[in-house]
């Protein structure tokens, strides 16, 4: 799905914003609205479908989402964070052992110099539609023991079903989320874990109904992954 800024709004942007982050804006749409929207789509005018046809991760709330240092790291040397694709039935292939991830057809992404990084991490954090919605969460990051959160994250919650919580254990409908918390903010993961669908009403992942302390859990847990090293 390509989703581009228009002509108009791109020229009223030069007009308010300094040259450098003008720049900044065009870099980002010169090279991820290819894959990426970077606008909020109509999804009041789109069907479900919307979702299957999409080549990247919708970065409209990309200030709201990421950390920007990971964020310039990554787009200098990408990885795969999901690892069937984001959408991974496209990329499923039938086998008798079951279904697997036809990985030769997984698309690579592409590889920015330091200071284009730079410049896209710059932009990609001015977008922020959802500081309010993150800020109702009210997270505070907290511990719990590492196998009671990994009990909890996979028996109890069911989450490895679709992602994974170690590099050769989970799901892969779903990015991986061993490092989730290098990646992303905490106050962003508790409110997506919350509520997926007010971020992305298109998203796979179901809102949970999850009490408060349920979410804490499970971004505690995330949070326990990155400092024990897995």
């Amino acid at each position: 799905m390509r989703l581009t800024t228009p002509l108009g709004l791109m020229a009223g942007l030069a007009l308010c914003l300094p040259l450098a982050a003008f720049a900044d804006a065009e870099l980002v749409e010169t090279q991820c609205a290819g894959c990426h929207a970077l606008t909020r789509p109509d999804y009041d005018a789109l069907d479900i479908s919307e979702r299957a046809e999409r080549k990247g991760p919708p970065l409209y709330y990309a200030g709201n989402k990421y950390r920007e240092e990971w964020l310039v790291e990554w787009l200098q040397q990408p990885e795969r964070i999901w690892p069937g694709g984001v959408f991974a039935p496209r990329h499923a292939v039938s086998t008798p052992e079951g279904d697997v991830i036809d990985e030769a057809s997984l698309p690579e992404h592409v590889a920015l110099s330091a200071a284009d990084a730079e410049s896209a991490a710059k932009y990609l954090m001015t977008l922020r539609p959802f500081d309010e919605l993150i800020a109702s969460q009210a997270y505070e990051p907290g511990t719990i023991a590492l196998r009671i959160g990994q009990m909890n994250f996979s028996k109890f919650k069911g989450c490895d079903s679709c992602h994974r919580d170690a590099p050769d254990y989970g799901g892969v409908s779903g990015p991986e989320l061993y490092t989730a918390w290098e990646r992303l903010q905490p106050g962003y993961i508790a409110a997506y874990i919350a509520d997926p669908l007010a971020f992305d009403p298109h998203s796979i992942m179901p809102k949970a109904g999850l009490p408060p302390e349920e979410v804490k859990k499970l971004a505690d847990y995330l949070k326990a992954l990155s400092e024990s090293g897995q």
